[in-house]
């Protein structure tokens, strides 16, 4: 009984030193996670240029024809 009670203890410790970690304030966390998106996106454009030249192009041709009918 006595160890049941010792690995209680400790879990709650656990479980309370978890709890502290999530509600303090991460707030710099978001800046790099920010960051890193951008970079992402910036890189997607860049290797994939071309293609999305064309198709936006393409949209708006087709946006363009569409619209003197009406």
């Amino acid at each position: 009984m006595k160890m049941w009670k010792r690995v209680r203890n400790w879990a709650d410790g656990k479980l309370i030193g978890w709890k502290y970690f999530m509600a303090k304030d991460n707030a710099g966390m978001g800046t790099v996670e920010v960051i890193l998106i951008i970079v992402v996106l910036v890189g997607i454009v860049i290797i994939f240029k071309s293609q999305i030249t064309e198709l936006v192009e393409s949209i708006f041709s087709k946006i363009t024809k569409q619209a003197n009918k009406v």
